[in-house]
């Protein structure tokens, strides 16, 4: 559960400047979802910093799995 970190904003920005597309969005139950798409060296930056989360939020795990690319050119936080 994330609540009052800004973990979608920090993820928005790790994920723009890594040149990635996709995107990030709070669940129902209070987890945080992620599509993250590019190259492979800049996604597996971007899921290490994910496992760590910015510095005022406490990231307990990341559940990875691999998926057909949507061809998504930016990063986005849906609602």
């Amino acid at each position: 559960m994330v609540q009052g970190v800004g973990f979608r904003y920090y993820t928005e920005a790790q994920a723009s400047g890594l040149g990635l597309g996709g995107y990030v969005r709070n669940m129902p139950n209070g987890a945080v979802e992620a599509e993250i798409e590019g190259d492979d060296d800049a996604v597996e930056r971007m899921l290490t910093w994910l496992r760590r989360g910015p510095r005022s939020a406490s990231v307990e795990s990341v559940q990875v799995t691999d998926l057909a690319e949507h061809g998504e050119a930016s990063f986005s936080i849906r609602i």
